[in-house]
């Protein structure tokens, strides 16, 4: 072999590692994991913050506040510190001022039980608070806890023109929430048990207007208590979208949606009454109401509630029902 082929075999074998080695590193540097720089990790003390939004009046639960790190040089004197606070003693306070989810909540935006102004900021803007005597028998033998909803029945003795007498009960309010029952705001648990106790008073949170029927349905007959359920706020809250009673904005965001529903489960019903008299739990009492006479409408300007009351028409001597394929109504015996 010449000298000439002999370089140009060189020359050729050279180019081939010099390919083959720049091949394997540009595969090798391809393969290779990427390097992230690891986010800088939060620095500072963990305060008390809102999980989500707090409106005045709210009474804090467990799942409403929990510890989140917080810069230390925006940290101050009135928030709680991790280490420092204690979640569990601030369950069953109020929120006094209005808190944002995320928002730091400060001391002076939470009353504890027994503070000055604990029961004022309890109630929701506009409302009322009134207090009611129970017993063990209107009371629900004491299973009715600060927070829970209640219905109210008025139970009294009408007599009618006749002299004759008759026992008549009827829901006259709904979905009141208990704000305290006697002095005490808050359930007492004893090793993690609910202490039910007998109470004498119980101070509901009502309106303006149902505050008056109140007061006046204590000088009518006696009041009782009938707990409600938790699902039947929902269901009400269905009843009333279904019926148009709650609109809610087609612009509105999320959030402004939450605090319509909310504040539609939470406001008492004072409408649609319904009521039992002694003629349907005993054959032995009157089959009607007593005849009453039709009350003179009230001026509107004057705007004062009735209780005991009903907008039915007014029934005098014994009935009877009739049916006619989906529709019945009470006819008086001796009219066609």
């Amino acid at each position: 072999m010449d000298r000439k082929k002999l370089v140009l075999l060189l020359g050729a074998l050279v180019i081939a590692i010099g390919t083959a080695l720049a091949a394997r590193s540009m595969f090798a540097g391809a393969a290779a994991p990427q390097v992230e720089a690891a986010p800088p990790v939060p620095q500072g003390p963990r305060v008390l913050v809102a999980q989500r939004a707090l409106p005045a009046g709210t009474i804090i639960t467990a799942d409403a506040l929990n510890f989140q790190t917080w810069p230390e040089d925006l940290v101050q004197d009135a928030y709680f510190i991790d280490g420092e606070a204690d979640i569990s003693s601030l369950l069953g306070t109020v929120v006094r001022l209005p808190i944002t989810a995320g928002e730091p909540v400060t001391q002076g935006s939470l009353v504890k039980p027994g503070d000055s102004g604990f029961l004022a900021a309890a109630l929701g803007p506009g409302m009322r608070a009134v207090t009611v005597p129970v017993s063990a028998q209107t009371g629900v033998a004491g299973f009715v806890f600060p927070g829970d909803r209640v219905d109210l029945v008025l139970t009294q003795t009408v007599k009618g023109d006749d002299g004759q007498a008759l026992k008549a009960s009827e829901t006259i309010l709904r979905n009141l929430r208990v704000l305290a029952t006697d002095q005490s705001t808050t359930q007492e648990i004893v090793d993690g048990q609910t202490v039910v106790r007998a109470f004498r008073t119980v101070t509901l949170e009502v309106t303006p207007r149902i505050a008056e029927k109140v007061a006046v349905a204590q000088t009518v007959g006696t009041l009782s208590l009938s707990l409600r359920a938790i699902a039947d706020s929902e269901a009400e809250l269905e009843r009333a979208i279904a019926a148009g009673e709650i609109k809610v904005p087609d612009d509105a965001t999320p959030e402004e949606e939450e605090k319509l529903l909310r504040q539609a489960m939470a406001r008492p019903i004072d409408q649609g009454s319904t009521y039992v008299t002694g003629g349907d739990v005993s054959r032995f009492q009157r089959s009607s109401m007593p005849a009453m006479r039709p009350a003179a409408p009230e001026p509107a300007s004057m705007g004062v509630p009735s209780v005991g009351r009903d907008s039915a028409p007014v029934r005098s001597g014994p009935t009877v029902r009739v049916t006619r394929g989906k529709t019945t109504v009470e006819v008086p015996v001796g009219k066609n």
